[in-house]
């Protein structure tokens, strides 16, 4: 890795760590009524201060949620939209949610910030969408629950496709096992240190169960998202 590609990867984290900073006090004020809270901060300083390190992540942080699920969780209980079959219909996921659309049916993907979307391209012509959020939004699922949400939700079905997009710099592959709101005080929290396509492919096969070459990943970050 060169000087300056470092130097611009460091600063578009930088950028990444502030939107997530925003992201969090909003969703925060409106469950709690008031500012973020306490519980939110300590993971979101973790990640500014690892990033602008270089990755070397700081110990002593409090996760978000406490939580003692570990990789290969099964799909737990959460609210989820509901299948949509109409070839016209124009569905909306927002982030920790997973829908489906039958054929010629539409999915957006609102504010992909820090997040990265997984669209399923099903052979009769369908989309199975799931929308992951680097931090669990309270009643929907988290990191390393979403995929396992998909390929319950899939089922038998055959798959055509795997179109993974979104803030490719800000995930660390595991986070598809193991969620930052897993990790215990004083537990290091892995941070990206460079973005890993590859490895979010194989992360995604894998918590799918599907051939690594269906997979691809794209970097698109910052804005809504719309797959026909």
């Amino acid at each position: 890795m060169d000087a300056g590609w470092e130097k611009d990867f460091t600063m578009a984290a930088k950028g990444c760590v502030a939107r997530m900073r925003q992201i969090r006090r909003v969703r925060w004020r409106r469950t709690n009524g008031g500012g973020m809270g306490a519980a939110g901060l300590p993971v979101i300083a973790l990640l500014a201060l690892s990033l602008g390190a270089g990755g070397v992540a700081v110990a002593q942080a409090q996760p978000a949620v406490a939580s003692d699920v570990h990789p290969g969780p099964v799909a737990p209980p959460a609210r989820t939209t509901e299948p949509v079959t109409p070839a016209s219909a124009h569905l909306r996921i927002t982030e920790g949610q997973v829908g489906e659309v039958g054929p010629g049916g539409t999915i957006r993907y609102p504010s992909v910030t820090s997040c990265l979307t997984v669209t399923i391209r099903l052979q009769d012509g369908g989309k199975v969408g799931a929308h992951a959020g680097l931090f669990q939004v309270p009643g929907e699922y988290r990191s390393d629950q979403i995929l396992a949400a998909v390929k319950q939700r899939i089922g038998a079905r055959g798959v055509r496709a795997v179109e993974v997009r979104g803030a490719v710099g800000a995930w660390v592959p595991s986070y598809f096992t193991r969620a930052i709101e897993s990790y215990a005080e004083g537990e290091q929290v892995p941070v990206p240190t460079g973005p890993d396509p590859k490895g979010l492919a194989r992360a995604v096969a894998d918590g799918l169960g599907e051939p690594r070459g269906k997979v691809t990943v794209e970097d698109l970050p910052d804005g809504d998202q719309t797959v026909d």
